[in-house]
């Protein structure tokens, strides 16, 4: 179940007896909360599939940039690990709070390790014990997490989140050895993309377990069979959104396009400000083809999708890209980003087109290629459809998945889920 429980502050004591509940501490930056509502949905989804199985709770995590002087106190002073958080709220699902750190990863170890002293401490204080804590980036919530179990003595598992953590790595290497530490001793490790997962292994080397990998969970994994509509290519993102979704680039790329690929209507799906708008006019003014057909209801996505002829989306960054899982769900066609978001699941199938997102010409030629085999691919599609591998992106199979590493970090067998 997911409860709140009493996640409040006392100075860090030896820990209790601690009872088998399967209860789990979530640490995580990407739970939407009373703070920062409008986070990504995917951890809390993760929680909700498995909530028959666990007690889970969560500190859902706020950084914010101190003054100079209250950094110094921190680093200097005598302040408390207390002094770390700061407007601390109980929600539904645990406590939201802001942590203080500096921008641009200054004293990133060492303010994020006084974060985890203050998580031993609401740990220490709970009635009923947690078995096990999860943080939900390695190089984020898995310094702080490592540090509390530290403290507490609990087992931790963490979760790779393919940006973020391969970011910091590449810009802190400085900490590296720090990281491979916590990668290594964390109980069990998650990767939602097989593109995060080799790189966490090239950078740290592999563990004597494997990666779990575990696609994110979306709501619309209705299987509608796809259908040969010459309609338009569709891109879906929201408009403020423009320049990591990479709007100049598929611009770029609409202007290259000929005869009959080139008259094909591109319709950008997604909400936004005026300024948004105006911006992505701006972008776009060039390429006669490119239209804005404002938000869509969540309820009424599929099925917008499954009128088009292809997906295309050639974002500079994805941590996993739900759209594109969405999108095969509804019978439609994508063009992804090789290097990141869903890069590695769909090698080799027709109907998954990576690209490089930083070659107009290479999303040119995608988008050519699907309106051309729009009927063959969605021939492929229909099977893929009906397949295994279609199934592991379902969200009984992924609440399957995790559930069963949430129990092997636990050292317990798994049950049913649903």
């Amino acid at each position: 179940m997911l409860t709140v429980g009493n996640l409040r502050d006392v100075s860090v004591k030896p820990s209790a007896k601690r009872q088998m509940t399967n209860s789990i501490l979530h640490v995580s930056g990407d739970f939407p909360d009373p703070i920062e509502p409008f986070k990504t949905p995917v951890i809390k989804s993760l929680l909700e599939l498995t909530a028959q199985a666990f007690d889970h709770r969560v500190v859902s995590i706020n950084r914010t940039t101190p003054s100079p002087s209250k950094l110094a106190s921190h680093l200097f002073g005598s302040v408390g690990a207390s002094d770390i958080a700061q407007n601390e709220q109980l929600f539904k699902f645990g406590t939201a709070l802001e942590y203080i750190a500096p921008s641009r990863g200054i004293f990133h170890r060492t303010m994020l390790e006084r974060l985890g002293e203050h998580l031993a401490n609401l740990i220490n204080a709970q009635e009923v014990p947690f078995e096990l804590l999860v943080g939900h980036k390695l190089t984020i919530e898995g310094i702080a997490v490592a540090k509390a179990a530290k403290l507490t003595g609990l087992p931790y598992a963490l979760t790779i989140q393919g940006n973020t953590d391969r970011r910091i790595l590449k810009a802190r290497p400085d900490l590296r050895g720090h990281f491979r530490s916590i990668y290594l001793n964390a109980k069990t490790v998650c990767s939602f993309t097989p593109i995060a997962k080799n790189a966490i292994e090239e950078m740290l080397g592999k563990r004597t377990d494997d990666i779990a990998l575990i696609p994110c969970p979306t709501e619309l994994d209705t299987i509608i069979s796809p259908k040969v509509s010459r309609g338009d290519i569709i891109s879906v993102f929201h408009l403020k959104n423009y320049a990591v979704k990479n709007l100049t680039n598929l611009a770029a790329a609409a202007t290259r396009l000929t005869g009959e690929e080139g008259k094909r209507r591109i319709t950008i799906l997604g909400g936004g400000n005026a300024k948004d708008l105006a911006n992505c006019e701006a972008i776009a003014k060039q390429a006669g083809q490119i239209r804005f057909g404002g938000p869509v209801a969540r309820e009424e996505m599929q099925e917008q999708m499954n009128k088009a002829c292809a997906l295309v989306l050639p974002s500079r960054a994805e941590s996993f890209g739900l759209v594109f899982v969405e999108a095969l769900f509804a019978g439609l066609p994508i063009i992804y980003p090789k290097g990141t978001a869903i890069d590695g699941y769909f090698d080799g199938l027709q109907f998954a087109q990576g690209v490089d997102a930083n070659s107009p010409g290479a999303i040119a030629e995608a988008i050519g290629r699907a309106v051309r085999e729009e009927e063959t691919m969605k021939e492929a599609l229909c099977e893929w459809q009906g397949s295994s591998e279609a199934e592991m992106f379902t969200r009984a199979a992924i609440a399957e998945k995790y559930q069963a590493a949430l129990y092997s970090a636990l050292d317990k067998q798994p049950k049913s889920v649903l």
